[in-house]
C-alpha cells in the first residue's frame, strides 16, 4: 500500500486555493492508498490557527485543514525536528511513499531522492512529479 504524506502548505490549499485536495488524489493514485502527516504539521497547523499575528485568512485556512485531517481520517505520525528533515527521512526509509507538498526546495530535494511528489499545477488541479 502506498503511503502519502501531507505537508503543511499542501493542507492549507483547501481553502486558500479552493483546491479538492482529497479527491485530486483519489484522481492522480489509482492503488490503495494510506493519508498520514507528520505530528510536526499538526503543531505548525495549530501555531498558525492560534497565532495572534497570523493573518486571518492563514488562521481560516488552518482551522480547516485541522478538520479535514480528521474527518478524513489522516493518520498522524510521530515526528521530532523540523518537518521537512523528517518528511524525507520517512519517506526515504519507506519506499511506497508520495509525498503532497508545494514546498519548491522540498520538492526539489524529493525527486533528487527518488521519490514521487504531488503539487498544485495550474488552476485547481494536482500533477505528480516522479524521479
Amino acid at each position: 500500500m502506498t503511503t502519502i504524506i501531507l505537508d503543511t502548505n499542501f493542507l492549507l490549499l483547501p481553502y486558500t486555493e479552493k483546491v479538492d485536495v482529497f479527491g485530486e488524489i483519489e484522481r492522480l493514485v489509482v492503488d490503495e492508498c494510506e493519508l498520514c502527516t507528520l505530528a510536526g504539521v499538526l503543531e505548525e497547523l495549530l501555531g498558525i490557527r492560534d497565532n495572534r499575528e497570523s493573518k486571518g485568512r492563514d488562521k481560516i485556512a488552518a482551522k480547516i485543514a485541522l478538520q479535514l485531517i480528521e474527518k478524513k481520517k489522516v493518520k498522524v505520525i510521530e515526528s521530532r525536528g523540523r518537518v521537512d528533515e523528517q518528511i524525507i527521512e520517512y519517506a526515504k526509509k519507506n519506499k511506497e511513499t508520495m509525498v503532497c507538498t508545494n514546498d519548491k526546495e522540498l520538492k526539489r530535494r524529493l525527486i533528487g531522492l527518488g521519490i514521487p511528489v504531488i503539487h498544485i499545477m495550474s488552476g485547481r488541479r494536482l500533477g505528480l512529479s516522479s524521479p
